[in-house]
């Protein structure tokens, strides 16, 4: 298990200067839903949702004492696509890249990279401060230090990993809707890692799968869109009829 995960950090972080920039993407933020328009406003810190995230947050911290959780909360961390279908290729049942799955890489990149791109506009506009931050610790990653100095400056609410973490177990389950159990547990876990971490509250968790719902069915509007998935559904048919020798 340590080998596998030590490989995975070392393929994710090799591809740490990918150019998330030139991905396609189907719609512009103002395409799509505006979470400012629709969601509530963090928890205050006077109000018992608040008080929830607080306990929350030093139920990340116990979690931190589990060697294997706190190992893959840390791999969660890394913001790459390449991190991100690691993460998810065995709950998808199959392995998601560039090379090995071009059409299903291009519906998972652009796909995820339009609808989470909603997040931006909500972040700053209420640039709520981070558990880390406001219980001066740090943060459980692995370049903690250079994550800190930038996460720091950016807002809580909601979290733009566990919005991709969701947005890549519903793709992936579109895909593949016979893994979506996996892939939803898998989605759901991503997101808690963000807790365990210490880098987001509960809530900013809960608020980015309500957002990346609905900026995911807001997707589904672009033909381009529903083109490529046609094209990363055959392609995992394919694949998966070769692999079990149909």
């Amino acid at each position: 298990m340590k080998k596998i995960l030590s490989l995975i950090l070392v393929l994710s972080l090799s591809f740490s200067l990918y150019a998330e920039d030139k991905i396609k993407v189907y719609y512009t933020v103002e395409q799509l839903p505006d979470p400012i328009q629709f969601m509530p406003a963090p928890p205050d810190t006077l109000s018992e949702q608040f008080s929830h995230d607080i306990m929350r947050y030093f139920w990340g911290k116990q979690q931190r004492l589990n060697p294997e959780r706190a190992a893959q909360a840390r791999l969660d961390a890394i913001w790459t696509y390449e991190g991100l279908a690691a993460q998810f290729s065995k709950a998808f049942g199959l392995e998601i890249s560039k090379d090995n799955t071009p059409e299903i890489w291009t519906a998972f990149t652009s796909g995820i990279e339009t609808a989470a791109s909603v997040r931006k506009p909500i972040k700053a506009y209420y640039h709520r401060v981070r558990p880390f931050v406001r219980f001066h610790e740090h943060i459980l990653t692995y370049q903690a230090e250079e994550d800190e100095a930038e996460l720091a400056g950016e807002g809580s609410y909601p979290s733009g990993h566990s919005m991709r973490g969701w947005l890549a177990a519903l793709l992936l389950s579109e895909i593949n809707p016979d893994n979506a159990n996996a892939l939803c547990k898998r989605g759901l876990e991503y997101g808690e890692s963000r807790v365990i971490v210490g880098a987001h509250w509960q809530s900013d968790i809960e608020a980015s799968r309500i957002i990346a719902g609905a900026s995911y069915t807001a997707l589904h509007n672009s033909p381009d869109f529903r083109k490529q998935m046609e094209k990363a559904k055959a392609e995992y048919k394919k694949l998966t009829s070769k692999k079990e020798g149909k």
